[in-house]
């Protein structure tokens, strides 16, 4: 198994190999070339509240328009299910720690977030039957927060911030952007600003959740309407023992098509609780995706009784499962395009110095489905705006 197709199954925003870009310094006082009167970010999931945590660095008038009744988008955590976080979305750090005090981005804030790498001295996966070691696939770097999650992350550190420019369940379906200003539109309500930043989901785009006036350019439309977005859903169950190992991997043929792991859940946390997760993304998401609650959870436990000898069935306490192609704000996972980088390039290019584009699949064709990567093309984002 190649290390990047494995990294690919470590969350909902997990694909891709981690880039080790430190980010640049948008620095509160720096020149602004061309201040815009006033920013609107469609979107309040990573990228969201990224950019407009930047903006307000900068001193700009922001206004963030969310479609759905909380913020967070593909970072959504359950915290009734257990006594930790359970990372609906996006769950694992792929690069370096650091990455966290990059998206602070204040010298004058500690960051104080607990992570745990895996430990290759004692954690094992198993591969099709076949058991495989933390450093057969590389998965050394990744690490999971402790009793806290991305989301926490983010309501901790960047939300206070700009928790009071979010208006909710403002579901935005035309942006105009032939005049002076961008109109920004929903069913009954319009807004007005100088510049906008996307940070809608592409599948979003694809179904057409949004008109642009004018269309889209030729290439920048094409890039979105055929970059490949993976199905994805997780599941969660709760057992009586732990009988399994930090992760067990299955091969999808053709790779591309998708990836489906099942993995322990609760591991480093503080808990008692035995929680095993699974993810799965494009064709690896088939049947589960079809079947009904208790059709579900029947399929889950004989396939897992198939590799652990009947321990799932004799143990089991409960369980959730999270379709994200029935999420109604994001209709699926995340970009996977792993061989046409020139198109994820296209998907984060901006439109007539109107228009900037950000999140997970948004950025400059060097990373990307993950929640580093939805940082990072904010601010790539917000600089371009500056100037």
């Amino acid at each position: 198994m190649k290390r990047k197709e494995f990294i690919k199954m470590c969350g909902i925003l997990g694909v891709g190999l981690p880039m080790h870009l430190s980010l640049a310094a948008c620095g509160k006082d720096d020149d602004i070339k061309d201040p815009p009167g006033k920013v609107i970010v469609i979107g309040a999931g990573p990228a969201g509240l990224s950019a407009a945590y930047l903006l307000r660095q900068r001193g700009i008038e922001v206004q963030v328009l969310e479609a759905a009744g909380y913020h967070g988008g593909r970072v959504k955590t359950n915290t009734d299910f257990a006594d930790f976080p359970i990372p609906l979305g996006a769950e694992w750090l792929h690069v370096e720690k650091t990455v966290l005090d990059e998206i602070i981005n204040d010298n004058a804030v500690s960051v104080d977030v607990n992570t745990t790498p895996y430990n290759p001295a004692v954690d094992y996966g198993l591969f099709e039957g076949t058991r495989i070691s933390i450093e057969e696939v590389g998965f050394t770097i990744d690490q999971k927060f402790v009793n806290g999650s991305w989301l926490n992350f983010f309501d901790q550190y960047i939300v206070p911030s700009v928790a009071d420019v979010i208006s909710y369940n403002k579901v935005i379906t035309s942006v105009d952007y032939a005049g002076e200003q961008v109109l920004v539109s929903t069913s009954d309500e319009e807004f007005t600003a100088d510049k906008v930043i996307v940070t809608v989901p592409v599948k979003m785009l694809q179904n057409g959740a949004i008109s642009f006036t004018p269309a889209l350019p030729g290439q920048k439309a094409a890039a979105i309407n055929d970059v490949t977005v993976w199905d994805g859903c997780k599941a969660f169950i709760e057992f009586s023992e732990k009988f399994y190992p930090a992760f067990t991997a299955f091969d999808i043929v053709p790779e591309s098509a998708g990836q489906k792991l099942y993995y322990d859940a609760a591991y480093g946390q503080q808990t008692d609780q035995n929680i095993l997760g699974l993810f799965a993304v494009g064709t690896g998401t088939l049947p589960y995706v079809q079947l009904s609650d208790t059709e579900l959870i029947d399929y889950m436990l004989a396939e897992l009784d198939a590799i652990f000898d009947g321990k799932a069935s004799a143990n089991y306490v409960k369980h959730l499962f999270q379709n994200w192609n029935e999420e109604p704000y994001a209709n699926g996972a995340y970009v996977y395009d792993h061989e046409n980088w020139r198109r994820v390039r296209r998907l984060g290019e901006s439109v007539d110095n109107k228009l900037f584009f950000a999140g997970d699949a948004y950025t400059t064709g060097e990373d990307w489905g993950s929640v580093h990567a939805a940082a990072r093309s904010a601010r790539r984002a917000v600089d371009e705006m500056l100037g």
